[in-house]
């Protein structure tokens, strides 16, 4: 067996077995295989794509070339959830503690952000002290103890998803649709949970720009978990603004508690219950209506805000800001971003949003880059508000002058703003894949 054949095979639409996948992707791992024959198969893939025998294969090849987490040890039913990106999305800061609070098990592994979307990890990271790194057996106890427990990923979890991705990250074939199934699927399957909820991004500011594609790797991912025994359900969700109002790892931080005490943003709000009540159905085996009860009562009661401040406790964070969120931002300036024009928001680019808070220093451009924690914005503005000149939309947390101003040029291109009086709301949820 030769990677050429395999190669050539593929560039003219042909299936390949399982075989065939296996030698293509240990041999890749084990150094084998050259970086530029698999940059070649990928390409062949981004042009005649994958079939779903192939993507499972593809998947499971990835999924057993590292270390894999056994979550017996966990009593009850596991459940997790994953989202494709976005910006603003703090939504397992938050979600988790209320699902825990509900009575689920709740074992992530979550990853951290590369340009304009952020990663939980990150977010964890700006609480003074919060541990992200732990071993299996103190997330297992903590699992078990509490209910919730949210760590990085192992460096050897998946190593074959790290290294082709590292690989289509440089070679555009990041958004094809089975690539970008099998890398999720793969390390959601290692990581040991019993079934998914997938938040799938679709807009200017998620990976999938369009409906329709949002829709199939929704669908592919559930065929991938459906097909390793796993359940799962796709979420497809708007990533044309924000989520919420705060862009920024410290300032995410602070919407969540605010969510978690029951006066967060009402989209926000809206995609928590809705995940929520997902993950409760899996795990609980419990009907939609009684899960969104459940869910209402946890913000409703407190009982969620003291299982997020247990779970911060227990990862070692200082719980402090809880109360007092403004010391995670208090060495920061503010800026406030007035409207240049009377009108109403039509749009915004969200992606240069995210570009901006990152070039603020709330995300990377490389890997390896240095986050500022407090830096970021706050919207007072979304989709269909109406403006006028000088009035605040948004104000900016910064440390840089020189960042900021930067900031501002991006701005301007990322809000767009209609002079008629049409309001125009879009809807958050757009369909739910099963």
């Amino acid at each position: 067996m030769r990677a050429y054949d395999l190669i050539l095979k593929k560039r003219n639409g042909k299936e390949l077995n399982d075989g065939e996948i296996s030698y293509l992707i240990n041999g890749y791992v084990n150094g084998e295989i050259a970086d530029y024959q698999m940059a070649a198969f990928l390409m062949a893939v981004y042009f005649k794509h994958l079939n779903h025998k192939e993507t499972l294969s593809l998947t499971e090849c990835m999924r057993y070339s590292g270390d894999t987490i056994n979550l017996d040890g966990i009593k009850g039913k596991k459940v997790d959830k994953h989202s494709t990106g976005g910006v603003g999305d703090k939504t397992t800061l938050a979600l988790a503690p209320m699902v825990a609070a509900c009575g689920a098990k709740v074992a992530k592994l979550s990853g951290r952000g590369l340009g304009h979307t952020g990663g939980t990890i990150d977010k964890l990271e700006a609480i003074p002290g919060f541990r992200t790194s732990m071993t299996n057996k103190d997330w297992i106890s903590q699992v078990n103890e509490i209910g919730v427990a949210i760590a990085g990923q192992t460096a050897n979890l998946v190593p074959a998803d790290k290294k082709i991705y590292a690989l289509r990250d440089v070679t555009a074939t990041v958004d094809e649709i089975s690539l970008i199934a099998s890398s999720i699927m793969s390390k959601k399957l290692a990581s040991g949970a019993d079934a998914f909820v997938l938040d799938i991004k679709v807009g200017s500011g998620a990976f999938m720009k369009d409906l329709d594609s949002a829709k199939m790797l929704a669908k592919t991912m559930v065929e991938i978990a459906e097909s390793s025994g796993r359940q799962a359900c796709g979420v497809i969700t708007n990533m044309d603004q924000p989520l919420g109002n705060k862009v920024g790892n410290a300032l995410e931080v602070i919407e969540a508690v605010e969510t978690l005490k029951n006066q967060g943003p009402t989209d926000f709000t809206e995609l928590c219950i809705e995940l929520g009540k997902q993950m409760l159905v899996f795990a609980l085996d419990i009907d939609e209506n009684e899960a969104v009860k459940r869910l209402e009562e946890s913000l409703l009661s407190g009982t969620a805000l003291n299982k997020f401040r247990e779970f911060v406790s227990a990862q070692g964070g200082n719980t402090e800001f809880i109360d007092n969120p403004e010391t995670l931002i208090k060495e920061t300036k503010q800026y406030e971003y007035n409207a240049a024009e009377n009108g109403v928001i039509k749009g915004f680019d969200t992606e240069k949003i995210g570009i901006a808070a990152m070039t603020l220093g709330a995300g990377r451009a490389k890997k390896g880059d240095k986050l500022n924690f407090s830096v970021g914005f706050d919207f007072k503005k979304t989709i269909g508000d109406k403006v006028q000149r000088g009035e605040p939309m948004m104000t900016l947390y910064y440390n840089s002058g020189e960042k900021l101003e930067r900031a501002l040029e991006i701005l301007k291109e990322a809000i767009l703003i209609d002079r008629s009086d049409k309001t125009v709301k879009k809807e958050l949820i757009f369909d739910i894949i099963k």
